[in-house]
This record gives C-alpha cells, sequence and structure tokens, in this order.
C-alpha cells in the first residue's frame, strides 16, 4: 500500500513538473526560430532575436527603468516592513490586530482591484503617472512579504542577547543596531529580493500608473497586441533566464547567512 502510494505521489509530482516545464520550455525554444511566426516546425534557428534583444536601445531602457522602480521600491517596502515587524513583534498593544491586518492587507487584495484602487488616489492626491506613482503603488504591495519574512526570523532572535545588551549598557537604539539587525540580515536579504523580483514582474499596476514610458511586462504587452514573435519570446526569455538566477542566487545566500548565524 504505501509503496503505491509512493509511486502514485512520484508521477503526480512530475506530471506537475511536466505541466510547469514544458510552456516555459516551449517559449524559450521558440525564441531560436528563423522565422517571424510562432509554431512548429522549427526547420532552422537562429540566436538574430536574442542578438536584437541586447541591441534594442528601447528594450535595454525600458529593463532600466524597470530594474530603477524594483529597486527604489523594495528599498521603501523593506524600510517599512522592518520597522513594522520590529514594532509587531513580541509586543501586546491595543490595536495590534489592526496594524497586523493593515499591513497584510495589500498582499490578500486582487491585483486589477488594488490597481484601481491606487488609480482612484492618485488622481485625488494629485499624483501624475509615472515612475513615482509605480514605485508608491509596488512598495505598498510588498511591504506585508517583508514584515512577515523579518517578523518570522525575529520571533527566533534569543531574548537573552538583547537583556546582555541592556545589562552592559546599550539602549534600545545601540541594541537594535548591533544585536537585532545583523540578525535580521539575512531575512531583510531574502524579503529584498523577493519583492524586487515581484515588483519587476508586476504588469497590471505598472499599466494603471504607469505614464508614457513603459515597463518591461507592459511593453511586452503592447508587442503581443500585434501577435506574436520570436522577438517576444526572446525578451521573456531573457527575463526569465535573469530573474531566475538572481532568485537562486538569493536562495542559495540566505541559506549560507542562515547557517552562518
Amino acid at each position: 500500500m504505501m509503496r503505491g502510494n509512493r509511486i502514485f505521489l512520484t508521477c503526480f509530482y512530475w506530471a506537475f513538473v511536466l505541466y510547469v516545464f514544458i510552456p516555459l520550455i516551449l517559449m524559450i525554444t521558440m525564441g531560436f526560430k528563423d522565422s517571424k511566426f510562432i509554431g512548429f516546425p522549427i526547420r532552422s534557428w537562429t540566436l538574430d532575436w536574442y542578438a536584437s534583444v541586447f541591441s534594442n536601445t528601447e528594450i535595454l531602457s525600458t529593463f532600466g527603468y524597470s530594474v530603477t522602480i524594483a529597486v527604489l521600491a523594495t528599498l521603501i517596502s523593506v524600510f517599512v516592513g522592518t520597522w513594522i515587524a520590529v514594532l509587531l513583534e513580541g509586543r501586546k498593544f491595543w490595536g495590534r490586530m489592526v496594524i497586523m491586518g493593515l499591513t497584510v492587507m495589500p498582499a490578500l487584495v486582487p491585483g486589477i482591484i488594488s490597481a484601481i484602487a491606487f488609480r482612484i488616489y492618485a488622481r485625488l492626491l494629485g499624483i501624475e503617472p509615472g515612475m513615482g506613482a509605480i514605485v508608491w503603488s509596488h512598495a505598498v504591495h510588498t511591504v506585508p512579504f517583508v514584515a512577515l519574512v523579518v517578523m518570522a526570523r525575529l520571533s527566533t532572535l534569543p531574548k537573552s542577547q538583547i537583556e546582555a545588551a541592556r545589562d552592559l549598557g546599550a539602549d534600545p537604539l545601540i541594541a537594535f543596531v548591533r544585536i537585532t539587525l545583523p540578525y535580521l540580515i539575512p531575512a531583510i536579504i531574502g524579503a529584498s529580493i523577493f519583492c524586487m523580483l515581484i515588483s519587476f514582474d508586476d504588469f497590471v499596476r505598472s499599466f494603471f500608473l504607469g505614464g508614457y514610458e513603459p515597463t518591461l511586462p507592459v511593453l511586452i504587452f503592447a508587442k503581443l497586441r500585434s501577435g506574436m514573435s520570436p522577438e517576444i519570446n526572446a525578451i521573456a526569455t531573457v527575463a526569465l533566464v535573469l530573474t531566475a538566477a538572481i532568485g537562486i542566487w538569493a536562495e542559495r545566500f540566505t541559506r549560507r547567512m542562515n547557517k552562518d548565524s
């Protein structure tokens, strides 16, 4: 019975892996097709589509624009999310659950509803569509992920270390800078990379709050309106490889830092 369940779970796992990765493999493969049309069979292969990605100034500037937005939004969300996590973890006060609920809410609201709400609120505040509006919306959306990750790490901090620092004369700020903050670095780095990837790949908020300069997902969507082509596959493949490489590096780096600490 156990052997049968194990075989079933193994087959189910590999079926799920194929279900996830076959579309990605097909997308990458189509980027090498020596034709302007998507479809099989592939009679000849070329690297021209990938070469055009790195030589196209519009794509490169859009990529840099998306990275800039992701970095700025991440810096804001890390600062706010870490502050909220330190405020909430291990403390009991009136309104704690309200603050916690408001912190997590942006991650639970559907993207399209969130984007519409940001658009309306930006108009009421007089915020023009563009980089500032996108950074603001991305930061609000990613704060919950930072807060939850940092709170999980903070809950494992030995209280004796803080008490020892206080006994040696350190005030709360010095104790936080020298004890708490170094302990939180792995969680902060992991949350930062996660927020950057979310912001970089975000389409809905970037579409609703963007100005004349599109982010990379919005640019891909604009190109899709004229039909699929290997160029789109090449752009998507480059973005996929870069984000996957950053994610794998962050996971290994965070794991190594957790072991060292």
